[in-house]
């Protein structure tokens, strides 16, 4: 999906809501941007935002035209940017994949704009109940051999308050538009539309939104 067709209701989806929400000519860091499928959903949701980005690997020649990219582990780097300076953060599907959270909180929360937002997806708990997908597709948590742990929206919200960061709303990431299809690709073979469906329709992941005081 082409995420400039959401320009006009981006509330039917949770990660484009939070982008769509960002001041005009503002700032967004993507943590843990990957190939940057996502991110540039955002740039054409938002092209007049600034875009930076950072990950242990990533594929920063995918990601859209200017982004400041910097490659780094975020377990034991800080990042390289000024105090004070972002005006909204995405780090998604990354908290499963480490063991010490401590250092991207602290980093997030120096990096934001005094009410400045962040914005963190992960698994939902009921992942580790679900069927294993046997296959190229993560359905129970497990099936992703990277991640670590659930990261719980209250452990989330733990993270965010020992590091001054208000909690704004919490819920299930969706995109209804994809969750309505489900039932459209219930008998298909597994392939990749039909896993997205179903993940959207099953609310296979939780957020959070912090804030900056």
């Amino acid at each position: 999906m082409n995420w400039v067709i959401l320009r006009k209701f981006p509330w039917v989806d949770t990660r484009a809501r939070f982008v769509a929400n960002t001041p005009r000519n503002g700032t967004l860091l993507d943590i843990g941007a990957s190939d940057g499928e996502t991110l540039n959903h955002f740039a054409e949701l938002r092209p007049d935002l600034k875009f930076f980005a950072t990950d242990i690997a990533g594929s920063p020649e995918k990601y859209p035209a200017g982004t400041e990219f910097h490659r780094g582990n975020l377990e034991r780097d800080a990042l390289p940017w000024r105090d004070n300076s972002l005006d909204a953060i995405t780090c998604m599907h990354l908290v499963e994949h480490l063991r010490d959270h401590a250092l991207l909180f602290s980093e997030i929360s120096r990096l934001l704009k005094p009410k400045g937002r962040a914005y963190f997806e992960t698994p939902h708990s009921k992942t580790l109940k679900l069927p294993s997908a046997e296959g190229r597709f993560t359905l129970n948590f497990f099936d992703d051999p990277t991640h670590v742990d659930v990261v719980t929206a209250i452990r989330l919200a733990e993270l965010s308050a020992a590091n001054g960061l208000r909690v704004a709303k919490t819920g299930i990431s969706r995109n209804l538009i994809f969750a309505a299809a489900w039932p459209f690709y219930f008998f298909c073979g597994p392939n990749r539309k039909r896993f997205t469906t179903l993940i959207h329709w099953i609310g296979w992941s939780t957020y959070l939104i912090a804030e900056k005081p």
